[in-house]
């Protein structure tokens, strides 16, 4: 069937009048700020604090965009006699946003959480030179990353979380409780007697240091180890006389 004559202008218009009656929904940038995604690719911000310099982004970036300086410093031991140990310590860590693809390799493969989406996008420069930022710039933009979105309120505790929280249960039941300030004890829950407790039949006699003697009877003494004598240091002046010999 042969289309009708002036049916394609007829659609238009008909589209022409149902936009006319909407609402416009441009932006009034840069007097109105766009509500960007938390997922936002605008910059990758730097948590310094975080970088061992593994060389791992700069190794991985398919741009080549990434630049990093770094020297070792010797770690003094932490215990006595042990050995020194030395560590990476960051110089430079640069960025060339004039070549950076934004594919997000160097933010999934590091592997200490040191690189970050930033939503910002505010980051023109005149001259392309300017747009290789250092790590003071890097550093900026990481405090205006998003938060994380909460998890999944079905989902599993991680283990990290849980150790944590097992951890401090366990020294909360092992403190001692706080002492009374009115001196009282709780935990003496019975009644005291105030003219004390009767005395029973061993009570009556004192108390009860061990077999008794029959009156009358001397109590004999109780053995003694003997002390070690010292041998003597002169001779005798003479011969002794013995038992059989006396007068």
């Amino acid at each position: 069937m042969a289309p009708i004559p002036g049916s394609g202008l007829a659609k238009g218009l008909a589209v022409t009048l149902r936009t006319m009656t909407k609402k416009t929904v441009t932006e009034q940038y840069p007097d109105t700020q766009p509500d960007l995604p938390p997922r936002t690719r605008g910059v990758i911000g730097l948590f310094e604090e975080n970088c061992t310099v593994c060389m791992l982004c700069a190794r991985e970036c398919p741009d080549w965009c990434i630049y990093i300086d770094s020297h070792k410093e010797t770690v003094p031991a932490a215990t006595p006699g042990g050995r020194e140990r030395s560590r990476n310590v960051l110089d430079r860590f640069a960025i060339d946003f004039s070549l950076c693809m934004y594919c997000g390799i160097c933010i999934e493969v590091c592997p200490f959480d040191a690189l970050f989406w930033s939503p910002e996008f505010e980051y023109a420069e005149t001259d392309i030179r300017d747009l290789t930022h250092e790590r003071d710039k890097l550093r900026e933009w990481m405090w205006t990353v998003p938060a994380p979105p909460a998890l999944d309120p079905g989902a599993e505790e991680s283990k990290e979380i849980a150790a944590a929280r097992k951890t401090a249960e366990k020294l909360a039941t092992t403190q001692p409780e706080p002492a009374d300030p009115t001196g009282s004890d709780k935990t003496n829950t019975q009644p005291t007697d105030p003219a004390g407790p009767e005395p029973g039949p061993t009570d009556q006699a004192g108390p009860k240091t061990g077999p008794t003697a029959p009156a009358g009877t001397k109590p004999e003494p109780t053995e003694r180890r003997p002390r070690p004598t010292q041998p003597p240091t002169e001779p005798p002046a003479g011969p002794t006389a013995s038992e059989g010999d006396a007068p």
